[in-house]
């Protein structure tokens, strides 16, 4: 008997198993819910912004909370039980946007400038270095300024995840945005993911994942760091107006791109 198996069962078990690493568990008008990895959901929504849920043994993390999401917190409980952390990667609407159905939040306090106001619950502050204690899974905060002052990632070691917000983009991070910060603050970030990702980190899953389906890796932050780097010394990619305005950006935004790493930013708060 040929219990060797030919290129067709190696691609049946293949396309099963992907198949089912991403098979949706939940749905409604405003969101979808997929198991992304072991006791990993990814959520996106239909304005395509994305959250992250992570079960341990004894506790949870939401990680963001979308734009518009009716009753977000019971749609959560239909995945898991355990008490939740919310932590918020940056205060932008699009990942902040639903915290109202939370009585705690957990945030870096240079983002609370960009918190929505008429939040009534608490907010606890995170500094680079906490660690959330889920039982037999540890998640680690670890700041990353620019795209906002307070941004934050938080890192799955022991999985090699990393969950990034808009820290370092979906493909586009954007830089145009009030607060600005220097460029070199991004390139410092870049170079501080780098060097977690040769400490073990293989995979970044961004804040807007529908419309990358993937992780990145670290090829993609070091084109970023590359890109930043080049605006700085004045040999960038020749750049183009980035056409999509936003009340809190600048007034005449540009964009430049180098591989899969595109950055907008304004031309007047390069340094």
């Amino acid at each position: 008997m040929n219990l060797k198996p030919n290129f067709l069962t190696v691609f049946l078990i293949l396309f099963t198993w992907i198949n089912a690493s991403s098979q949706s568990v939940f749905k409604n008008d405003d969101l979808e819910i997929s198991k992304l990895e072991d006791k990993v959901w990814v959520i996106e929504t239909t304005d395509k912004t994305t959250m992250y849920l992570i079960e341990g043994t004894k506790k949870a993390m939401l990680i963001d909370t979308g734009t518009k999401c009716e009753k977000l917190d019971e749609v959560i409980r239909k995945i898991t039980q355990k008490p939740i952390y919310v932590v918020i990667t940056h205060a932008h609407g699009d990942h902040a946007g639903n915290i109202r159905y939370f009585d705690e939040i957990y945030l870096h306090p240079a983002d609370t400038v960009l918190l929505d106001k008429t939040y009534k619950g608490k907010v606890h502050f995170v500094k680079d270095g906490d660690v959330f204690d889920l039982g037999e899974k540890k998640i680690e905060v670890s700041h990353m300024p620019a795209h906002t002052p307070g941004s934050i990632v938080l890192l799955d070691k022991q999985a090699g995840s990393c969950y990034s917000g808009d820290a370092f983009g979906s493909g586009q991070v954007w830089l145009q945005l009030r607060p600005y910060a220097p460029m070199q603050t991004y390139v410092e970030s870049c170079k501080k993911m780098e060097k977690l990702m040769d400490e073990g980190i293989t995979k970044i899953y961004c804040g807007h994942y529908p419309y990358v389906k993937k992780a990145y890796d670290k090829a993609y932050i070091t084109e970023m760091r590359s890109l930043a780097e080049a605006l700085i010394n004045g040999t960038a990619p020749e750049a183009k107006p980035h056409t999509q305005k936003v009340s809190i950006g600048s007034a005449n935004p540009m964009m430049v791109t180098l591989g899969e790493a595109t950055i907008v930013y304004d031309p007047e708060h390069i340094k």
